[in-house]
């Protein structure tokens, strides 16, 4: 029987993706943060105030009851102003933090986490070193890397400096090596957390070509982002949340636009 044409490029079926099919499942999850109120000189004077019951701390349910489903294919926004629970809802679904609360179910493999400016990375390693080290913590094997080094480094266009210690990458610099590395293996899903943001404009065109070149295949991007005009050019549907819980998801405009009036409210 003829598969029908999806309108959404070529090698989609090849990878097994299914076009509408769920792909990242949240359901009423939250997550908190405990944050002690007293600063302790030791680790020995915080067990024995422990101990005594002196310790003092406070929870912050940085998300709650959050309830989405993420659909193959999808480039999906999430908006809200600083301390609205972005990254982390962006962390509990790369599986570096656990809910309290309720389940995230992804399929698919790879997932691929840009979250923040040269995590996975260390300073003294260089360029070099720091590819296999994150694409290492990143689940591939040394072969697979040694099979992509070189369009790792093409990408980044840091070809000159790769030897070099990391500690003497610029942050523009940094963003390119774990964009390219984060890249590399057409991930399944995609997270990005803002590091786009930073660098030059012609590599931020750069990397958002490569963003459109996985939704031909049908990869899911889940990405925050606070300049709305990507969110307007690029997503298929974004979510607002704020203080935590899910405000409003669906269609882009409309989620921008309630997100904005509310902010203009609250600034007023």
């Amino acid at each position: 029987m003829a598969v029908p044409s999806t309108g959404l490029g070529h090698g989609a079926l090849a990878f097994g993706r299914v076009p509408g099919a769920e792909v990242v499942r949240i359901e009423n999850v939250s997550f908190r943060y405990r944050h002690h109120r007293q600063r302790f000189r030791s680790l020995k004077e915080y067990a024995i105030r422990r101990i005594q019951g002196q310790v003092r701390v406070a929870d912050v349910w940085a998300v709650r009851n959050v309830d989405v489903s993420v659909l193959q294919g999808e480039v999906f926004g999430i908006v809200g102003r600083n301390g609205a629970g972005k990254s982390t809802l962006l962390r509990l679904i790369a599986g570096v933090l656990r809910p309290k609360t309720g389940r995230v179910v992804v399929r698919g493999w790879p997932v691929s986490p840009l979250l923040e400016i040269g995590a996975g990375f260390h300073p003294d390693l260089t360029g070099r070193e720091n590819v296999y080290l994150n694409a290492t913590l990143l689940g591939h094997a040394k072969r697979e890397v040694d099979d992509r080094y070189d369009s790792i480094v093409e990408f980044a266009e840091l070809g000159d400096v790769m030897d070099e210690p990391l500690r003497t990458y610029s942050s523009g610099m940094i963003v390119r090596l774990g964009f390219s590395v984060a890249t590399a293996w057409d991930p399944n899903v995609l997270l990005v957390d803002e590091a786009l943001a930073v660098g030059d404009e012609a590599f931020q065109k750069k990397c958002w070509a490569r963003i459109q070149e996985f939704r031909l295949q049908l990869a899911t991007v889940i990405l925050v982002s606070h300049d709305m005009s990507y969110v307007l050019s690029t997503c298929q549907r974004v979510a607002w949340l704020d203080d935590g819980i899910v405000r409003f998801v669906g269609e882009p405009k409309a989620a921008v636009h309630s997100y904005l009036a509310a902010t203009a409210s609250h600034n007023s």
